[in-house]
């Protein structure tokens, strides 16, 4: 860390800690259940915050041990930066780890932050015990101009009202087009010849759980074409396995089937032990 040393507050568990990380221009809020349990670490959404994973994290309970952080300008604490980049989001990773003393971690993903543990995964061989991607991570081409103009026009359009809504912590404090930019960003990951060699390249055990139906701003069957690539992910890989196709739909599925997920974060950790 080039800054300060991250600060701690102490809780009503004595080995959990709670403070802020700071990296590059920023300081992230970090949240660390400590014990002896394996280190699981969890990549939010593109836009939400930590709390997302509060039922996995019940229903894994105290045998692991739990990092969740909010990205830079996410949830109430986290602060502002210059850069809100894709390579941006992989360095916090290692700044999080790094600040709470883990090498070797289970990481866990939903959405955007699927993304972010593949890459992680993928370039950390030695490190990653294993993953688990929910709901994203899935190579197909669905970023084209005009989609690109769809996505722009959707962030202006709320770009409005979500001031308002800042000092909540529910929308992130970037603007419309800082918000934008992202979303097109991770469609260019997306791309199959942009993830596919990402995702072909995991040599630790990982495992999908996916969604159903819609996902907000989706139209129609978009979702579900989308999915479609993940057969061919796991044919290429042996390494990898889709755990289980739930009911809810990608917005709802850590609400809703957080016990899917928690069941590939156990399907995952005996591997890692072995």
């Amino acid at each position: 860390m080039t800054k300060n040393n991250a600060s701690s507050i102490n809780s009503h568990n004595s080995s959990q800690w709670t403070g802020m990380v700071p990296v590059d221009d920023t300081a992230l809020a970090v949240t660390d259940t400590g014990g002896p349990g394996i280190p699981v670490i969890y990549l939010n959404g593109q836009f939400a915050t930590q709390g997302y994973w509060r039922r996995v994290l019940a229903e894994l309970g105290p045998g692991f041990r739990h990092i969740t952080f909010d990205e830079r300008a996410r949830g109430k604490k986290s602060k502002r930066s210059a850069d809100y980049s894709f390579e941006a989001a992989l360095r916090d990773v290692d700044a999080v780890l790094a600040a709470r003393g883990v090498d070797r971690v289970i990481v866990v993903g939903w959405s955007y932050g699927a993304f972010v543990a593949a890459h992680w995964t993928s370039r950390n061989p030695e490190r990653a015990l294993g993953s688990v991607l929910v709901e994203g991570a899935q190579p197909y081409d669905w970023l084209d101009d005009a989609m690109e103009e769809r996505i722009r026009k959707t962030f202006r359009r709320l770009g409005w009202f979500m001031p308002l809504l800042r000092p909540t912590g529910l929308v992130p404090r970037m603007n419309a087009e800082q918000m934008a930019n992202s979303n097109i960003e991770l469609g260019r990951l997306a791309r199959e010849s942009e993830l596919n060699p990402v995702l072909d390249n995991i040599t630790v055990p990982t495992r999908y759980v996916v969604a159903s139906g819609t996902s907000l701003g989706s139209k129609g069957d978009e979702q579900e074409r989308i999915r479609t690539s993940l057969a061919g992910v796991a044919a290429r890989n042996p390494h990898i396995e889709i755990s289980a196709k739930v009911a809810s739909n990608h917005d709802a599925i850590l609400k809703k089937d957080f016990a899917a997920v928690a069941k590939a974060v156990r399907e995952v950790a005996p591997q890692a032990n072995g």
